[in-house]
């Protein structure tokens, strides 16, 4: 089997799901296939694509950034705190959220690398409830409304005829990053290191500085989700924090094929795993599913994936040891 054909197959799975999921909803909804609701389903698909995306780069180092949502969250609560200080500057608002993103995942690589905490689990899940605080106090814990600053709602809200923007930022960026990860030296390091850290630095990379970059890059994309969450909205809640949204960017990542052993994730894979939890979650509004249904569901396909993971990394071991013992 050729290279190309190995690619596609790899895909095949979650297509195959993704379709299944569609055809069913289609009959069990009448509204599914209309126009506005496929269109909706994007909108949602923009917000967990671009956490994902971040969350893509941990996890192919075999890290884990569980600060995803509430960095999110943070994000736009920072620009909220100054539009009720009387700060109207769109372009001032969404450069703050993004550098706050930004500055937040520097933090997280730092205290992974410069700091020698012995896991991202421990320091993300530290930082997502500092942050959970953290945008409860820059808000007064009140929910602030953007009305009338167009410029930070129209990444979020705005529409082309009506295909939304957002998601095409999400396809801008998802193209330059699997670029990124599969044409320049920078995505071979980021692979070497989630594949083997001491092959890494025995040949002259620098681990430090690429997971430093992955942990950042996490950050302004989440900065960037928490600007297109104002758009969607139109307000910040600092209680959102405490939303699952890195649980959401994680079931994405893996059931892409991503995996938590590192090395492994492409951003088709991540795209296709975004647009299934968005399809799932607009089914269960579609159909009136309680929330505590919902939430059993989600649960069961996050689990779903990691089982997958592991099922996926037993039988490519259990491969190579045959393809050893044949040779």
């Amino acid at each position: 089997m050729s290279k190309k054909n190995s690619g596609l197959m790899a895909y095949a799975g979650t297509v195959g799901a993704l379709l299944i999921l569609c055809v069913a909803l289609a009959f069990l909804s009448k509204n599914f296939l209309k126009v506005d609701n496929i269109m909706s389903i994007f909108k949602q698909t923009s917000f967990n694509a671009l956490l994902g995306a971040g969350m893509l780069l941990c996890l192919i180092t075999a890290g884990i950034d569980l600060s995803v949502g509430a960095n999110a969250t943070f994000g736009a609560c920072l620009a909220g705190m100054l539009v009720s200080r009387g700060m109207t500057n769109s372009i001032l608002l969404v450069l703050i959220a993004i550098v706050g993103g930004g500055l937040i995942g520097f933090i997280n690589g730092t205290l992974l690398t410069r700091l020698h905490l012995p896991h991202p689990f421990v320091s993300t899940l530290g930082m997502k409830n500092v942050l959970w605080g953290a945008a409860l106090l820059v808000t007064n814990a009140q929910m602030i409304s953007f009305s009338g600053i167009n410029g930070v709602m129209w990444l979020g809200s705005a529409t082309i005829g009506k295909f939304p923007v957002s998601y095409v930022l999400v396809l801008i960026i998802y193209v330059i990053m699997h670029i990124m990860l599969t044409r320049t030296a920078l995505g071979r390091s980021i692979f070497c290191a989630g594949g083997n850290m001491e092959a890494t630095r025995l040949s002259g990379i620098n681990s430090a500085n690429v997971l430093t970059f992955c942990y950042t890059a996490s950050g302004v994309l989440a900065g960037l989700g928490g600007v297109v969450s104002i758009g969607r909205s139109g307000i910040c809640n600092g209680a959102n924090a405490i939303q699952p949204y890195d649980t959401d960017a994680i079931a994405a990542c893996i059931i892409g094929g991503a995996s938590f052993s590192g090395g492994k994730g492409t951003m088709i894979g991540t795209m296709l795993g975004a647009l299934i939890i968005a399809v799932l979650r607009n089914g269960f509004t579609l159909l009136s599913v309680s929330s505590a249904v919902q939430n059993l569901v989600l649960g069961l396909v996050i689990i779903g994936a990691v089982l997958l993971d592991v099922t996926r990394e037993r039988m490519e071991a259990a491969n190579n040891k045959k393809a050893t013992a044949g040779k």
